[in-house]
């Protein structure tokens, strides 16, 4: 079972830090070119569908990392498994009240504001971009090791 659950960790880090990357290369650099009205309205459309598919990517990886060490892989499995739990704090008390905010009714009317909020949450995005990609990397140097 422990190599089912570091593959499963480490395919989920993948998957997640793969689509995190597109939303900060891709998807969130469109909508801000756009202008407020349609990136708030985009935002919205788009956070429905990422608000069910990245939180059950970090959370597999983050379950698959533990039990892997619970099964007798090394310290590094916890340690990454755990970086992927991280994400759940940093969204609820950091991203969370910023997609709040940006599901306001009329808020895309209020271009100032509209964009400071996008780029504060793209800020944050990009945090949480980076602890999947060093999850990511580790599970895969360790994936190698075992070769």
């Amino acid at each position: 079972m422990q190599s089912i659950y570091e593959f499963t960790a480490a395919l989920t880090a993948g998957l997640f830090t793969g689509a995190a990357l597109y939303i900060i290369f891709v998807e969130h650099p469109a909508r801000l070119k756009y202008g407020p009205p349609l990136a708030v309205t985009e935002f919205v459309a788009g956070y429905r569908r990422a608000a069910v598919m990245q939180p059950v990517l970090a959370f597999l990886s983050f379950g698959a990392g533990v039990l892997a060490w619970r099964e007798g892989a090394s310290f590094w499995w916890l340690l990454g498994g755990a970086a992927m739990g991280s994400l759940f704090p940093l969204t609820i008390f950091w991203m969370l009240p910023i997609n709040r905010q940006l599901h306001e009714p009329g808020l895309e009317h209020d271009a100032d504001r509209a964009m400071e909020l996008l780029t504060l949450w793209g800020h944050w995005h990009r945090l949480r971009c980076l602890i999947g990609l060093l999850s990511f990397f580790l599970f895969l140097v360790l994936l190698l090791q075992k070769d």
